[in-house]
């Protein structure tokens, strides 16, 4: 980073070389201002009008490479502080948190996720990857095998791809649109706006029942994603992470891209606002998803639960009989 500048958020502070840590339970309105400038480059919460080629897959805003260092320990410390806010969503019980992913194939979602993510309580936080839909989910509605994975009230729950598929995938490749056992009447030219229409819906009543959602895109190039491909070939650790369903998949790539432009177009809103991050550089990527969920807890006022006066008493005689069993005292015997 150039030598003055200041990239705040979460429990760092990132000044030239220097990083120092911030209180975990409060975060200044400076610094909230500051992880917001990083955010809102890529949040969109109106569709209309919404252009993917506008979002360059490598913008790393103002920060080049010689910055990598220092982003990593802002991650570091800003895992650190989204420990702390889950500890508080779990403790007061009253809000769930919904985070979706999407993205092309190697655009670095597991790492996201499994770097953003890596400081919270695996009790109050859970990931459910969607593959192709088993025979049992295709006898329900394509919305089905999703809900049943949402969220219970103080958890943080991780969709690594979702219902979002059945606007890309099959919207790409309509021979699964057919395996779906739909009526056939019911399939017309408007089942994609059909779709999305209910995809607004369920969201806006998750919303209103207390479900914080934040979506993100990751948005990678396709000369990138080639590079990946390339390197997990070449690495024979990596190997495994390599299908040739996945190349074959490059040669949709325009259609794709058409299908997340309309997809964030149709479902981008307040309630629920997309993230089209930059994927290309992934510790730059990293970042943005760290302040975005940072930025959203701590708009949700989390505190641990106040207890009342009949708690306070209860707590006041365990306290005495702590001290008087370490005193000596034998403790007393009941009836």
């Amino acid at each position: 980073m150039q030598a003055g500048t200041n990239v705040r958020g979460g429990t760092y502070t990132v000044a030239g070389n220097r990083v120092r840590e911030a209180g975990l339970m409060k975060i200044s309105a400076q610094e909230i201002r500051n992880v917001r400038s990083i955010v809102e480059p890529f949040r969109v919460a109106r569709g209309k009008g919404f252009r993917l080629r506008d979002y360059d897959p490598a913008d790393t805003l103002k920060y080049d490479s010689e910055d990598k260092p220092q982003a990593q320990e802002a991650l570091r410390r800003g895992v650190a502080h989204l420990a702390a806010l889950q500890d508080m969503l779990y403790a007061q019980d009253r809000w769930s948190v919904l985070l979706v992913f999407q993205a092309m194939d190697a655009a670095g979602k597991d790492g996201a996720i499994k770097h953003v993510l890596s400081g919270v309580n695996p009790q109050g936080c859970q990931v459910t990857s969607f593959k192709a839909p088993s025979a049992e989910e295709l006898d329900h509605d394509y919305l089905w095998r999703c809900m049943k994975a949402l969220p219970e009230r103080g958890r943080i729950g991780i969709f690594n791809r979702s219902y979002y598929e059945e606007v890309l995938v099959v919207r790409v490749h309509q021979e699964l649109l057919a395996a779906q056992k739909l009526p056939p009447r019911l399939v017309t030219k408007k089942v994609w706006k059909h779709r999305y229409q209910d995809i607004r819906a369920i969201e806006r009543y998750l919303a209103r029942n207390g479900t914080l959602i934040l979506k993100f895109f990751l948005n990678v190039s396709r000369a990138e994603q080639k590079k990946r491909f390339l390197e997990r070939l070449d690495d024979p650790d990596k190997n495994w992470k390599f299908s040739m369903a996945d190349a074959r998949e490059r040669t949709h790539w325009d259609q794709y891209m058409s299908a997340y432009e309309d997809m964030i177009r149709s479902t981008a809103a307040g309630h629920a606002p997309w993230y089209v991050v930059p994927a290309d550089n992934k510790w730059f990527t990293r970042v943005v998803v760290a302040a975005a969920i940072i930025e959203a807890l701590w708009s949700l006022d989390l505190h641990y639960p106040r207890v009342d006066d009949a708690k306070k008493k209860e707590l006041a005689a365990a306290r005495a009989e702590l001290t008087g069993a370490r005193a000596g005292r034998a403790p007393r015997r009941g009836g």
